[in-house]
């Protein structure tokens, strides 16, 4: 288990797992335990965005344990933490396929569908977490191709993936997408990506209002701090400290996120839609 808090170190975008030091905890919990899978997801077949590091890749690990196959993705520049989830998750003895792809294309979200349902066979649970986030002042320090990237990344992605895979999704399955408490807070220095999650949380509750009928539930989990590299090659070092700063004292861990997204993927979660978990050390907000 991690420090309570961890690392001051940065790193340069996009980061990279095996870079962090100490390693986050990803199937740990807060008081030693490990995760135990009891079959919560057994022969469900799982796509998750981002999957290669952070939340994404806890997140993976616990739904193999728990019995998913699953399709992840990463940066062309992250094959190499991809390639170590997939290898940890057939350790599990589930399959894991990755797809290095740029998810700011409709093309290319369009192709990752067709490529989970031609590896899986179809989509049970779809996790869209994949993100993007840079550090400017002001909306004046935002140029519009950032500001661009930034809005086909954390919410075009979602709408282009979820309007393919909701072809292949049948009644029971599940949907979790990624927000952050920066939509309830307002951070002031990552204005786009902050109008981005506010944009999620609107998006998630749309969807489950057209699907909840449909026996599709859609929710959403929003983060505070957690220990991650998009965290960590973000922000300089004395932000992160700042980020501890929370009524718990500290980062959260990616393990303590992905506990929520597979709570919301499977049964255990059947009457809840349109929600969103706060996962963020304690800070109350509205919403």
């Amino acid at each position: 288990m991690s420090e309570p808090v961890p690392t001051t170190d940065t790193q340069d975008w996009p980061g990279h797992h095996k870079d962090l030091n100490p390693q986050p905890d990803l199937l740990t919990y807060r008081d030693g335990r490990e995760h135990v899978g009891t079959g919560k997801l057994k022969n469900k077949r799982s796509l998750i965005t981002g999957g290669d590091s952070g939340i994404g890749k806890a997140a993976a690990l616990m739904f193999a344990r728990e019995g998913s196959d699953i399709v992840i993705t990463c940066l062309p520049e992250e094959r190499h933490d991809a390639e170590h989830t997939k290898q940890m998750i057939e350790k599990e003895g589930r399959k894991c396929f990755y797809l290095a792809t740029d998810l700011s294309s409709a093309e290319n979200c369009r192709k990752l569908v067709h490529f989970t349902v031609e590896k899986l066979g179809g989509i049970d649970v779809l996790v869209n977490n994949a993100g993007f986030q840079k550090i400017a002042n002001t909306i004046e320090d935002i140029s519009d191709e950032q500001w661009d990237f930034t809005f086909k990344t954390n919410i075009y992605s979602f709408f282009w993936i979820t309007k393919a895979a909701l072809k292949h999704m049948k009644p029971g399955s599940s949907i979790v997408n990624a927000a952050s408490i920066n939509a309830y807070v307002g951070r002031p220095d990552l204005s786009d990506y902050t109008s981005t999650k506010g944009a999620i949380v609107s998006f998630t509750r749309a969807v489950s209002n057209q699907y909840a009928s449909r026996g599709i539930r859609v929710n959403a989990v929003a983060p505070g701090p957690i220990y991650t590299p998009l965290v960590q090659s973000t922000f300089p070092s004395e932000m992160i400290e700042i980020s501890n700063q929370v009524p718990m004292g500290r980062m959260g861990q990616p393990s303590e996120v992905a506990s929520c997204y597979l709570f919301l993927a499977c049964s255990e979660a059947g009457y809840i839609t349109g929600q969103t978990i706060h996962v963020n050390g304690g800070t109350v907000v509205n919403g």
